[in-house]
């Protein structure tokens, strides 16, 4: 456990990652420092309408669907512990109509409303300062540990420690001009998703949610739904534009979720013309952010200079270097590629971090998991390449 001076954390992204870590580390007596460009928290990704917590199901399983497992139920709980039903999320079920075809129990999530419960109890915990509206340019070494700077090089905030969970700009963090590693060795990519929804003002028309290409959701009743949105809608999403790094509305991607709902409920699909035609259909887009293998990227950040210089006086050439023996950047930790699955991944992944940080075991979790999504697994191939 690090001593009572170094248990203080700047947490770069305000969003579901961010939160999750806060709330991870204030239960453990961590002093925290959140700091975010946006006016409030849950701004980006993690301000989406609604989204589905439910399993990723495979024949057999794979650590995608394992880590599905564990954040479900961790979520849930968590739900069930900040949030009341109807205030943010609400018990469902889905049917998986495409492969793996079955039906699964679920709960449609409103993040923000668990971003916010989770940042509420570090605040009350009395460990939680928030600095809204202050871009972080460059997070760099400093006597003290790390220090976040703005545009202008001036030190918004610092701590002996530092977690960067800000989705997508975690990549300009760690692999911009002033970082330190190759863009290859953090495969940090952008994923733009938009949903389409409307207004439910009769009955829904579908018993419960649909999955294939998209999900459907035939209704959402949400009392905290921002005062522009209905409070019962009915919505399909979203897209997955890989490489994608705009929030701009697009009339293509409402036709790709059109597209996909006539193959879910081709009723639901007919209604989505007809409210985009009396100009009725409402529209929500955000860019997400993915790995190359489609993990998540939790755990201390990996040194690439020093890993280059401990492989060439090792003579390794070929292979992989033990992610045990990679060396890391002191007190620098990473969040980060939740990529459409933060509702379901994000509580676990930042219990699994807190742990990490404070020198527990990690809970709940295999060897073989924890290396899946170890941020070193792809800074030896850089280093290699050197």
């Amino acid at each position: 456990m690090p001593p009572p001076p170094a248990r203080h954390a700047l947490v770069i992204g305000a969003g579901l990652a961010g939160a999750a870590v806060c709330a991870a580390l204030a239960r453990r007596g961590w002093r925290l420092t959140l700091v975010d460009a946006a006016s409030g928290p849950a701004q980006g990704a993690s301000a989406l309408p609604v989204g589905m917590l439910s399993p990723h199901v495979t024949r057999a399983p794979t650590p995608l669907s394992r880590l599905s497992a564990l954040g479900v139920a961790t979520t849930l709980a968590e739900l069930q512990r900040l949030v009341p039903p109807g205030q943010g999320w609400q018990a469902c079920e889905v049917d998986n109509l495409g492969p793996d075809p079955g039906r699964w129990p679920a709960a449609l999530v409103r993040p923000a409303a668990l971003v916010r419960a989770w940042l509420d109890e570090a605040a009350n915990l009395g460990t939680l300062a928030c600095l809204w509206q202050t871009p972080v340019q460059t997070l760099a070494p400093s006597a003290v540990g790390w220090h976040a700077l703005d545009a202008q090089g001036r030190c918004v905030a610092e701590a002996p420690v530092a977690v960067i969970a800000s989705a997508y700009g975690s990549h300009a963090l760690l692999a911009g001009p002033t970082g330190w590693m190759e863009p290859d060795a953090l495969p940090l990519r952008p994923v733009k998703g938009q949903m389409s929804l409307a207004a439910q003002s009769g009955d829904p028309l579908a018993e419960r949610p649909q999955r294939d290409n998209g999900v459907y959701v035939p209704l959402y009743e949400d009392t905290g739904l921002p005062p522009a949105w209905p409070a019962r809608v009915w919505a399909m999403g979203s897209t997955y534009e890989r490489g994608e790094n705009s929030t701009q509305l697009s009339e293509q991607a409402h036709e790709r979720n059109a597209e996909s709902l006539e193959a879910i409920c081709p009723r639901a699909a007919l209604d989505l013309r007809q409210a985009w035609q009396r100009g009725e259909l409402l529209g929500w887009a955000q860019v997400r952010c993915a790995s190359l293998d489609r993990l998540p990227l939790v755990g201390a950040v990996p040194d690439g200079e020093a890993l280059k210089a401990h492989m060439a006086a090792a003579g390794v050439r070929r292979g992989r270097v033990p992610l045990a023996d990679t060396p890391r950047r002191p007190g620098l930790y990473l969040l980060a590629a939740l990529g459409s699955r933060g509702i379901t991944l994000a509580a676990w992944c930042a219990n699994q971090l807190a742990a990490q940080m404070e020198g527990e075991p990690t809970p709940d979790a295999e060897e073989d998991l924890l290396r899946a999504i170890d941020p070193a697994r792809f800074a030896w191939k850089q280093a290699r390449r050197q």
